[in-house]
């Protein structure tokens, strides 16, 4: 293992530093150290968190994977101290849990008592997520603007779109969100194809969460038509198993898997009605025994224990939709989605060394799509250099896909407006508009049950 090096170089902090995939983040830090371009890399690494023991816990996992690595390793540092973990901030990863799992149980449980979907960033458990993180987002994105102006924040905290347009009410252009669904659906469709993901173009749409692949280029030629013929390509990967060929032609598009729950919201609902725990318990058992066996910064084999840990999550990742569309397991292919970590190095070195590059990612969206206002925050490819990320234009939105997204996109103001100044009438128009709630009554009682 070598020691940073005196190349100049950029400071990152990761809010939510204590989280569990803050490995995955340093991870691809490590790959891009031997990058030959060493302008732009990560020398410093500051992690944030509120809670030390955890800060504890994955500060340790970092100091085990980094001396596995020959090269260069950025210098770590954590604390508890917000604005000291922004000061001189280049980039700003924001990844934060407000409530913990504890807070997404809660808004997974709810619902379902209603019989409502209950889901993370989907239905009513999303709106719940939604009201109580965009303060804190808010606050984050004030505090970022006072002590790191210049710095560019990278919103991984979820729900993603909906957190990232409250931010960019404070820091404008400054503020990109991103999520590694769409480019996990873009590399196995090309994939799919016989394509090399990395030289084909892609021609996506949507709110976070709720996108459509539209088209998949190849050296000039559109793939996707043939894909959707072949029945056997089609179900080879897992989009295909999750919404099956016949409604896939029936689109003529490939939807993102979070779609899942819209389209075949009966079977959605009824697969985790039955699970013996939801994804939140699931997560809160697993995530408390590895903080557990990994307390102290001085303990042994905590990679080891994070890297069982983190397979075991995403071999289990959307199980309970999986099982409604007739049970099946995610093969290698599935698993190799991209990465939201890849995704937001991909984004910081560009921005960092002037690399222009394409990415999907959640911006606002300034005439980009046609229909949605300007300062609506979409999902869509962008062209991103050192002066950040400019939309691309996506000519016109088929009439369920814009209706769909300009149904999201009241629910998602609704909610950033009842986060922001306390309305009751805001919280409920967010939960009883949204297209998976079917009672203005259920919507009512489950935030009377979440404190609203």
């Amino acid at each position: 293992m070598t020691g940073t090096t005196g190349t100049p170089g950029t400071r990152l902090t990761v809010l939510g530093g204590g989280g569990f995939r803050v490995p995955l983040v340093h991870r691809a830090l490590l790959a891009d150290a031997n990058h030959p371009d060493q302008a732009g890399r990560c020398t410093e690494l500051v992690l944030h968190d509120t809670d030390p023991e955890r800060l504890a816990a994955i500060g340790a996992v970092l100091a085990e994977q980094s001396a596995q690595h020959d090269g260069p390793v950025p210098e770590v540092r954590t604390t508890t101290d917000l604005d000291e973990a922004l000061s001189g901030a280049d980039f700003v990863f924001s990844a934060i849990r407000v409530g913990g799992l504890a807070g997404r149980v809660s808004d997974e449980r709810l619902p379902l008592a209603e019989g409502l979907l209950g889901q993370e960033t989907v239905g009513a458990g999303g709106v719940l997520y939604g009201l109580r993180t965009v303060p804190v987002a808010t606050r984050i994105a004030e505090r970022v603007a006072a002590v790191a102006p210049h710095a560019w924040v990278i919103n991984f905290t979820n729900p993603a779109g909906m957190v990232t347009e409250a931010m960019s009410r404070v820091l404008g252009d400054r503020v990109i969100g991103i999520c590694d669904s769409p480019v996990g659906l873009c590399r196995r469709a090309a994939r799919a194809v016989g394509a090399d993901p990395d030289r084909a173009d892609y021609d996506y749409v949507g709110l976070n969460h709720l996108g459509w692949l539209r088209r998949v280029v190849v050296d000039g030629t559109d793939r996707l038509p043939a894909l959707l013929a072949d029945t056997g390509a089609l179900e080879s990967f897992e989009e295909g198993k999750l919404f099956g060929a016949a409604w896939l032609r029936a689109l003529g598009a490939l939807p993102n898997e979070y779609l899942h729950y819209y389209y075949h919201h009966r079977e959605a609902l009824a697969a985790i009605q039955e699970a013996d725990a939801t994804r939140g318990e699931f997560l809160a058992q697993q995530q408390d025994g590895f903080y557990a066996r990994v307390s102290g910064s001085a303990s042994t084999g905590a990679f080891a224990a994070w890297e069982a840990t983190r397979r075991e999550r995403e071999e289990t990742y959307m199980a309970e939709s999986r099982q409604a569309s007739g049970g099946w397991e995610r093969d290698s292919c599935d698993l190799d989605g991209g990465g939201y970590d890849r995704v937001a190095l991909a984004l910081m070195r560009a921005i960092a060394r002037n690399e222009r590059t394409r990415l999907i990612l959640n911006v606002r969206n300034r005439g980009a799509v046609p229909g949605i206002d300007g300062d609506a925050v979409v999902e869509i490819p962008c062209v991103v250099d050192a002066g950040g990320a400019r939309p691309l234009a996506t000519g016109p939105v088929a009439p369920d896909q814009l209706g769909l997204m300009l149904q999201l996109k009241a629910v998602e103001r609704a909610a950033i407006e009842a986060a922001s100044d306390g309305s009751r009438p805001a919280a409920l128009r967010a939960l009883a508009l949204h297209p998976l709630v079917d009672s203005v009554h259920a919507a009512d009682r489950v935030l009377r049950a979440a404190g609203h």
